[in-house]
């Protein structure tokens, strides 16, 4: 009875407004504590991340990717977190996958498929969460609370997105005419290139910063993965592969992301055309590349970690998602970022390495000088115009990508930070914790 008891208290403060408030009166805010024990003092109760791995990131429609199945993606991370912690999948929880494109029946039948091809008894249940580009840190915030809430005991969150299987496209069926009569209505159906304009131009963002930030992406991708770095996160996958010159079938382990182009520059960025506005700014280089992939997380509460003797890679401490001015959906981040630091009792000088999806480089540079965050301390091992934008799988592999990286650099690297925007107008960010 005291266990129920406790565990209808932990439901029913989820349920209370947060008393958590911005500067700014029009934005909505909803905060997941989950495993939050201020100040941070070690607890039996904490929600851990045990396992972080993702698939390499191809290119979408041109990539080693082409021709994978979406559940051939999702499969092979699944079976990584399960064997390699040795945790028997049949105690698994849930499985949360965060995925956008495909239509929700079909991609959670093929997330269904995945987890039974990874060896996954049919007692394990599973199912998709859809926050756009969130989706996948969301599904991390969706298991983590269930366990602080007593629903299972260990959970897995994950993210799948085979942009070559659903292409991101327009607008599917009728829109209601109703929608031009409502200036933010009409603009949630904007391109989020068209967006990306916005927020360049209403924020001053040049042509030149945003090529800039796409070379360093590019260039820190590369130097990670010439160094090894991504090694620990990325789980080999072997598929297979037909040349689109011969038309051969082959097999292939593909074992490293596919869009990192180490010999981008200034000029070669400077003669592309803007993509999405005559005389804009966005172009196909400071952009996120279109992508395929997965990844996936291993979480659990800090006390059972223990008793099975399993290293603790990081520890989830808040979550925020936060509405943004559809117009200028990119700029989710600087809103979400101070919403989850606020619920943490931190602050941004607080945190010792960040994570911010490079959507678009207008957006993240808008992002990242508004809240004042050391250049030196983002996306250290590039990001997403470098390596690609898988959409429901980005907040997973950031997950592996930070916790791998703070584990590198070991202490003086206690606190992490992951954010992106997200289409319609809306920022999401999660504060994680290093484990000594």
């Amino acid at each position: 009875m005291e266990k129920a008891f406790n565990r209808q208290k932990v439901l029913l403060q989820h349920l209370i407004p947060s008393s958590s408030t911005t500067d700014e009166s029009t934005i909505s805010t909803s905060i997941c504590r989950a495993g939050v024990n201020s100040p941070f003092e070690k607890s039996g109760d904490d929600i851990v991340i045990i396992a972080a791995y993702r698939t390499p990131l191809c290119k979408s429609k041109r990539g080693n990717f082409k021709d994978t199945f979406p559940e051939d993606l999702l499969a092979p991370v699944l079976k990584a977190v399960v064997e390699r912690t040795n945790v028997n999948p049949g105690e698994i929880g849930d499985i949360v996958v965060g995925t956008v494109l495909a239509p929700g029946s079909q991609r959670a039948t093929e997330c269904r498929m995945a987890a039974l091809y990874a060896g996954f008894p049919d007692t394990v249940a599973i199912r998709t969460v859809n926050r756009q580009c969130s989706s996948g840190l969301q599904a991390v915030a969706d298991v983590a609370a269930s366990i602080k809430a007593g629903y299972y005991d260990i959970g897995i969150a994950a993210g799948l997105e085979s942009m070559t299987a659903t292409p991101f496209g327009p607008w599917q069926g009728p829109i209601n005419p109703k929608t031009k009569t409502n200036q933010q209505v009409y603009d949630c159906l904007l391109p989020m290139g068209v967006t990306s304009e916005n927020v360049a131009q209403r924020f001053s963002v040049t042509r030149q910063e945003q090529d800039q930030a796409a070379v360093e992406s590019h260039r820190k991708a590369a130097a990670a993965t010439a160094s090894g770095r991504f090694r620990d996160e990325i789980i080999p996958v072997t598929t297979k592969f037909v040349d689109p010159k011969t038309g051969e079938e082959k097999t292939i382990t593909v074992t490293e992301d596919d869009g990192i182009r180490a010999s981008t520059t200034l000029e070669v960025l400077a003669k592309l055309k803007p993509a999405f506005k005559k005389d804009g700014t966005t172009t196909a280089g400071n952009a996120s590349q279109v992508t395929d992939g997965a990844g996936a997380v291993l979480l659990m509460k800090r006390s059972m970690a223990m008793k099975r003797g399993l290293p603790i890679l990081g520890v989830f401490r808040t979550f925020a998602a936060v509405g943004v001015d559809p117009a200028v959906m990119g700029i989710g981040p600087a809103v979400a970022i101070p919403a989850a630091l606020k619920s943490a009792g931190l602050k941004v000088e607080d945190i010792d390495l960040f994570e911010i999806n490079e959507a678009f480089a207008s957006q993240f540079l808008y992002s990242r000088n508004k809240l004042g965050i050391n250049p030196e301390i983002v996306n250290v091992n590039g990001g997403a115009m470098a390596m690609g934008h898988p959409l429901g799988a980005t907040g997973a592999r950031c997950v592996g990508t930070l916790l791998h990286e703070m584990k590198r650099r070991g202490k003086g690297y206690r606190f992490g930070v992951i954010s992106m925007c997200i289409g319609s107008g809306m920022g999401a960010a999660a504060v994680f914790e290093r484990e000594d």
